[in-house]
């Protein structure tokens, strides 16, 4: 199967305590989104949203991911990522940082 453009693809995950999902949708500007791939795996490693065993967590996203790769015919290399829980806090922020010789290099 010819790969889809990577280009014209967005990638959600949702990581759940119960389930793990991964969908796969090409964009098109005449026609939107089109989903071409699911993934789906029972959720390891979490409980009440809260991770405990990190390498459980990533076998179960990796086996989503893999099945929404598969059913599009496509190779997954950046997600939106959901996660949801009573604990989760967000903290809006501004910073500046001074970077040598105005030019960003690979080690700033």
């Amino acid at each position: 199967m010819a790969k889809k453009s990577d280009k014209n693809l967005i990638v959600g995950l949702d990581i759940g305590t119960s389930k793990v999902v991964a969908i796969v949708g090409e964009m098109s500007p005449s026609e939107g989104i089109e989903v071409i791939g699911i993934g789906s795996c029972q959720s390891r490693g979490l409980k009440k949203g809260v991770v405990v065993n990190i390498e459980s967590t990533v076998h179960s996203i990796q086996r989503a991911v893999e099945e929404a790769e598969l059913m599009a015919g496509c190779e997954i290399h950046s997600v939106y990522a959901g996660i949801a829980g009573s604990h989760i806090r967000s903290l809006n922020s501004h910073g500046i940082v001074a970077i040598r010789d105005n030019e960003v290099a690979v080690g700033d």
